[in-house]
């Protein structure tokens, strides 16, 4: 590897420099006044090793937290939306989660911005700190019997600001794998991403079958939803320590060494990259709609729909989640072997042919058969979701490659995935069809089918620099 005028340092240098006192480096300034040292440090297995602990823990505080709301939906109604009727609560609950999404474009540009200019590593210390803090306030909301409507509001701007502290989240932790994996395995090591989204939700939903079997319905209403989300704030603190703990990608040292990062890389994002922007976002549509209706909405589809006990629904989709985690880390090592496009193409066809068949089979009355139809559902899943975050990444260049893939990301996920819960919820209203949900889910996979089909091939490049 290559190095710049602080190789040339003495040898009790360097290895103060190992011992963390980079001060003694050579400091480049970058445009936005941070200093960054400009030696290239060879990345060791442990350093990357620390890479993927701490991209793993702020993913995972965050879909934890998507997923103890999404599993304890009914019973949250009843707490904020006591004077509504059983569907109008589901669907007030349901829209607060929604809104909460909308700011999350918004959270994408912020986000990107921060990690284009200052660093990944600036940007995501700062996201899970502000996430973990929000998703434990939660638990610190007065229900509505006790303080009107002041509880639905504060419910509502809670997660307005988990929405916009986690838009960073799964797109900066993205870039930070990639930009630090070997050559020939970035699709193996961004897959760590949605492993850790899906082990968020695992978590969930392994506290909700335990809460709900232990647990009466009164002490579930009481005080009992509230207990997961406590477990944010040790998560948070500890996940933002690790990162504190890191030094940027070597992507991003290196665009600060020249001094290449632009002003305002949203504005490059538009003007220069629209053409991948509009083919990241089409191509996100299948994991914003998918990820959210199979593994965060069917708890509550097959206790409120199918009329499964809510014990059964819980152990159902943790069986689902723990499968799909096996099975994500395959898709990732497929997707460096045989290319992105490929196994995008693939996740979109079964999406297409088989979510209907496999909701019919939903509606048969057997556990057994259920629990078969969402580990088949998860499996479609990761195939997209497997391959995704290395796609995202390796479109955009370093200069825009964190604002490209949060704003592409959050918008799809702002007006598809956070909607999905509710809009499946009034799509089987309206028709009166408990296969609405999966007809969405095709719908969605024929958008990003038709996006992908526009993409240039990116497993076996170099990462594009500018």
């Amino acid at each position: 590897m290559t190095h710049n005028n602080s190789s040339a340092a003495s040898s009790s240098d360097r290895q103060n420099s190992k011992d963390g006192a980079s001060a003694q480096d050579h400091l480049v300034t970058t445009l936005s006044g941070q200093q960054v040292p400009a030696h290239k440090n060879v990345v060791t297995s442990e350093t990357r090793r620390r890479v993927i602990t701490a991209s793993f823990i702020g993913n995972f505080v965050e879909w934890f937290d998507y997923a103890i709301y999404g599993y304890f939906a009914v019973v949250i109604s009843t707490v904020f939306f006591p004077e509504a009727n059983r569907q109008a609560g589901l669907l007030l609950t349901f829209g607060v989660f929604a809104i909460s999404f909308f700011v999350r474009p918004l959270g994408g540009f912020i986000w990107g911005h921060l990690g284009d200019r200052m660093g990944r590593k600036h940007a995501l210390s700062l996201s899970i700190l502000l996430m973990s803090v929000a998703t434990f306030c939660m638990a610190l909301i007065p229900s509505f019997d006790t303080i009107g409507m002041a509880a639905p509001i504060l419910l509502l701007l809670v997660r307005v600001v988990q929405g916009f502290s986690a838009a960073g989240e799964y797109a900066g932790a993205s870039a930070f794998l990639v930009e630090y994996a070997p050559k020939g395995r970035r699709g193996m090591y961004a897959a760590v991403v949605p492993a850790s989204t899906a082990a968020g939700l695992l978590l969930g939903s392994l506290l909700a079958a335990l809460l709900t079997g232990v647990l009466s319905d009164q002490q579930m209403h009481d005080w009992g939803w509230r207990l997961p989300f406590l477990l944010a704030a040790p998560m948070g603190l500890i996940g933002r320590y690790i990162r504190t703990r890191l030094e940027d990608t070597p992507a991003f040292r290196e665009m600060a060494e020249h001094d290449t990062a632009v002003k305002a890389p949203a504005m490059d994002l538009f003007k220069v990259y629209y053409k991948q922007l509009l083919i990241a976002s089409g191509a996100v549509l299948l994991n914003a709609v998918g990820f959210y209706v199979i593994l965060s909405y069917m708890p509550t589809y097959l206790s409120e729909e199918l009329g499964f006990g809510a014990s059964e629904s819980f152990l159902a989709t943790t069986i689902a989640l723990a499968t799909y985690i096996g099975f994500i880390f395959m898709t990732g090592k497929l997707s460096d072997l045989y290319g992105r496009k490929r196994m995008l193409f693939t996740a979109s066809g079964c999406f297409i042919v088989l979510t209907v068949p496999a909701f019919m089979l939903l509606d048969t009355g057997s556990f057994l058969v259920i629990v078969l139809v969402q580990i088949l559902l998860g499996a479609m899943l990761t195939l997209n979701d497997g391959t995704l975050p290395s796609f995202l990444a390796e479109i955009f260049p370093t200069s825009v490659r964190y604002s490209g893939f949060a704003v592409s990301f959050n918008l799809s996920n702002a007006i598809f995935g956070g909607t999905a819960p509710f809009v499946a919820t009034l799509l089987i209203g309206a028709t009166q069809s408990k296969l609405a949900p999966g007809w969405y889910l095709v719908a969605a996979a024929i958008v990003s089918l038709v996006a992908v089909l526009f993409a240039a091939e990116t497993a076996k490049k170099p990462l594009q620099t500018s």
